[in-house]
Order: C-alpha cells, then structure tokens, then sequence
C-alpha cells in the first residue's frame, strides 16, 4: 500500500507538470500533504494542518503538519519551505525555536530532510521514487517511547488483572461478610440504584461498578487532571465511600501494585496531551483497551469500540438536516428534545455541542433542557460526565462551569423517566 501512495503522488505531480507546464513549490507541497493525510488516515491516525501548540521552549509554533497518533498523541511533525530558502538554514532557525526533533520532515518541495532523536537519520529528493519510500518508512514507523511504554503496560496489564481481580472480590466478600458497616452502606446504595436506575439490579452489580471504579481512579486522576472528581460526582463518591469502609492504605497500594506499569504509562502519555480533544481520544483508547482485558466477553456483547468521529458527526449533519427537512426545524431549536439512552462516552453529544458552537444563546438553553443522555457502565458513565462538561465549557462563552451536589453534568443529571434509567437522579 505504501508504495502504491508514492506512485499516486508522483503521479499526481506528473500530471500537474504536464497541465501547466511547470511545478511550484506550493503545487508539491500540496501533493505531499495530500500523501502524508492518506498515509496517516491508512493507519487510522489523524492528520491536522496547522496545529498549534507550546514548544519546549514555551513559545507558539504551528508546523504545517501534525499527525496524531491512534492513542491520540501528537506522533509525528511536517514542515514546508520554499524552493529558493536554504533548507539548512531554515531548518536550524526552526529548530532553535523549539520545533519537535523527536519525529520530523522538513522540506522544500526538491529535498525532505527526515529528523528522529534529535538527529538527521534521512535526506533524498523528493521525486526519487525508492528513496522517498524509505524516509516515510522510517518517518512512519518511529515509535515514540511513550507509545512503546504502552504497549508494554497494555501487555503487562493483561498478565496482572485477573490477580488483581481475584484479590478485590475476595477483600469485597470479606467486607460483605465481616464488616457491617460496609454491607450496610452497599445496601443502601444498591436500593437507591434500583430505584433510580434499574429494579432488576442486584448485589452483584454493586460489585462490579465498585471493582471499576477502584481500578479506574488513578486514571481519572492523572488524564483530566480531575482529582476531585471522585468526590464530587454523585455515584463517584457514593463508591468512593464504599471504598472508603474495606479498601485504604498498605492494602489498597500492594493489590493494585501489579498495575503500576500500565497507570505509570497512561501517566507518562497523559502528560504529553495538552487539548480536551486529544484527551477524548485518549480516554476511549484507554477505555477499549481496559474493557477487552477487564471483560472480554462482556466487550464483545456491548460493542465497546466506539464509532469513529466522522461517522458521529455525519450522524449529527444528517439528523440536523433530515429534522429540517421533515419538521421544518433544526436540533438547535427549542422544543427538540435529543435522546441519547447509551451515550457510552459522550461522544454523540460532544460533537453535537461543537457542531452548534457558533450559536452560544441556543445552545445554553438546549444543554441545560433538551439534551438528555445516559450510561449504564460506570467507567464510560464518568468519561461521559467529564467530557460532556468540558466540552460544554470550552464551546459556550462565560458558561458557569455546573458541579451539582447530585451531578456532574445537567445533560446526565435528567432521567429518561419512562425508563427509569439514569444514575444521576436526584435521589443520590
């Protein structure tokens, strides 16, 4: 595949040539570009033209490309020059502004200088057709460390589980049997679950979100950098409590030992992520990786691979477009009520809050009465809630940011009542 790409792009340069007589800069930079996104959307990462972010100088520099990689992090940089700059020159002067060396290419339409490590590792023409295929190869298939780090913990994460596990049910078994302030407290909750969430509910359940949300704390408190979140989020705290009864100190650091590496990794990558965009992306690799060790079976029943940006946004124009066409109105307008009954991560309402971003006054009052959304599965449900809420912060200007004392988010806080489904009900 990837020697079929240089041939489309060289081509492609060919037939320019050929169609005005002669090729620009600006004409190769375009087609390289064009070969870089197709290259990177192969590998299912994400090309961004432009992107800017802090140096490690702390200055703004916005390279022509960034490509993102699945994991959500920045994975690769691209820099055009002009045909008559000196391409040396201008890669020292980017350079000492505090360009990425990690993982770069720069280049002027004639020569692509590949940099890795903070070495020059590449450098050919770019109209040779091997030799170009070797500096993408190269480019291509650096793995940062980080990224190298996670896989690893990934690896590491599914040998240690189901030790981890066993030693949680058997210290929740114990509190069940020989701590009554424990059993009382799980049974106030599970009462209050079964009434506001589903009757059918049992001991079994409580179980389960309790296990999720021991392993899933250090998370959340190291990717949003929410280290409240815990404490404040209704079902949070009422589990943090549980937690609280049976499971503190030297026992709680040596069953979770095991899964160091893998939190250390989500650490070390979290930190290198700097946009709320990029850590939605983040937090749903982390999420499908973690649920298919956690459960297998269980991930395959409930489809626990999200769908992919584009279609969720596709979903968003054509439901607009379709609620005009057939209603003779738009999701935007009041008196549309939008359901989401299995948000998962939010990602539905995010895109549908940043579809409609450039009319803030509708949209205020469409996310505090109209948008109403629910999960079931407690570590989507609290990647919902931070989502949803930063997303709706960072779209609608001077929001005050929303903390109910029973709820995280007002789009999870209402019940679908017919169904008598949301784990934000007030009774919490």
């Amino acid at each position: 595949m990837s020697q079929l790409l240089i041939n489309q792009y060289l081509n492609e340069i060919d037939r320019l040539r050929k169609f005005s007589g002669s090729v620009t800069e600006g004409v190769i930079s375009e087609a390289f570009k064009d070969l870089l996104k197709t290259w990177s959307r192969q590998l299912n990462w994400q090309f961004a033209a432009q992107y800017e972010f802090a140096s490690t100088q702390k200055s703004r520099i916005r390279p022509d490309g960034t490509i993102f990689h699945s994991l959500g992090l920045p994975f690769g940089y691209w820099e055009a020059k002009d045909t008559a700059d000196d391409l040396d020159v201008e890669i020292r002067k980017k350079l000492a502004k505090g360009y990425p060396q990690d993982n770069i290419i720069f280049e002027n339409s004639h020569t692509a200088v590949l940099i890795q490590d903070r070495q020059e590792v590449f450098r050919c023409s770019m109209t040779d057709n091997d030799a170009l295929l070797k500096l993408l190869n190269l480019f291509f298939g650096y793995e940062r460390a980080e990224i190298r780090e996670f896989r690893k913990a990934v690896e590491e994460f599914k040998t240690y589980l189901p030790f981890v596990l066993d030693a949680l049910s058997s210290r929740i078994d114990a509190a069940y049997a020989e701590n009554p302030v424990f059993k009382a407290a799980a049974q106030k909750f599970l009462e209050t679950c079964k009434e506001t969430i589903n009757p059918t509910l049992g001991e079994a359940d409580v179980r389960e979100m309790l296990i999720q949300h021991i392993l899933t704390e250090e998370i959340f408190a190291n990717v949003f950098n929410e280290g409240d979140f815990h404490h404040e989020n209704n079902i949070a705290k009422e589990l943090y409590a549980l937690e609280g009864k049976f499971f503190t100190g030297a026992v709680k650091k040596e069953t979770l030992k095991g899964l160091e590496l893998y939190y250390a990794a989500i650490r070390a990558n979290a930190a290198q992520i700097t946009s709320h965009a990029e850590k939605q992306t983040f937090l749903k690799v982390i999420y499908e990786n973690f649920y298919k060790v956690y459960d297998a079976k269980k991930a395959d029943r409930l489809g626990v691979v999200y769908t992919p940006n584009e279609i969720v946004k596709f979903m968003v124009e054509g439901a607009d477009w379709l609620c005009e066409k057939h209603f003779g109105k738009n999701l935007i307008d009041e008196h549309v009520e939008i359901l989401d009954p299995a948000t998962g991560t939010g990602t539905f309402i995010c895109e549908l809050l940043e579809y409609f971003r450039g009319d803030p006054k509708k949209l205020a009052h469409k996310y505090k009465n109209e948008l109403h959304a629910n999960e079931v599965a407690i570590l989507p449900y609290y990647v919902a809630n931070l989502n949803i809420e930063a997303t709706c912060t960072d779209v609608i200007p001077n929001i005050k940011r929303i903390r109910f004392a029973t709820s995280f988010s007002p789009v999870l806080k209402r019940a679908l009542s017919s169904q008598r489904m949301n784990f934000t009900a007030t009774a919490y």
